[in-house]
């Protein structure tokens, strides 16, 4: 579940989040769509007008400040885009799959790392998830081949969920 006002998220059996979630509620649910988008555009333009500086971003709409916004992994963690991302827009009427993710609880998981492509509607927990793994595992300066295994396996894990 994500506290929505302070966008923490809780882990909780599914009868507690049955029951303190809703709309207008304090806690949103978050859902367990994972859908891998081999369809999804976006120019090398478009991605280079995020200004977002890595191959590997999760984009959501956060519905307190009614904006999209970007985080992505590092070694030390989450970082937040601090960036106006005006070019997602363009990006969203070009792919309308995005526009059905709900709000603080999905997102649209960007993998553009060397030649690969690879986009994903996921939870806000599997964006985090990925986080973790970058977070724990990276060594040196270019992540060590551990890391880039790991997250070889968890983008194989999001293909065999989303194709579901």
């Amino acid at each position: 579940m994500l506290e929505s006002s302070i966008g923490k998220l809780l882990c909780v059996c599914d009868a507690c989040a049955v029951l303190f979630s809703g709309e207008n509620q304090r806690y949103r649910r978050v859902p367990g769509r994972v859908k891998a988008m081999p369809e999804f555009r976006i120019t090398n333009a478009q991605w280079d007008a995020l200004l977002i500086p890595i191959g590997i971003a999760f984009l959501f709409r956060n519905s307190t400040l009614n904006r999209v916004m970007a985080i992505y992994p590092s070694p030390a963690g989450p970082v937040e885009s601090l960036l106006t991302l005006e070019t997602w827009d363009e990006i969203a009427e070009q792919n309308a799959e995005v526009r059905t993710m709900e709000s603080d609880v999905e997102g649209l998981l960007v993998y553009r790392v060397g030649t690969a492509r690879e986009y994903y509607i996921i939870p806000i927990d599997e964006c985090f998830r990925l986080i973790g793994i970058i977070r724990l595992k990276w060594k040196g300066f270019s992540g060590g081949m551990a890391v880039w295994q790991e997250i070889g396996q968890f983008l194989e894990h999001l293909k065999q969920r989303g194709a579901k």
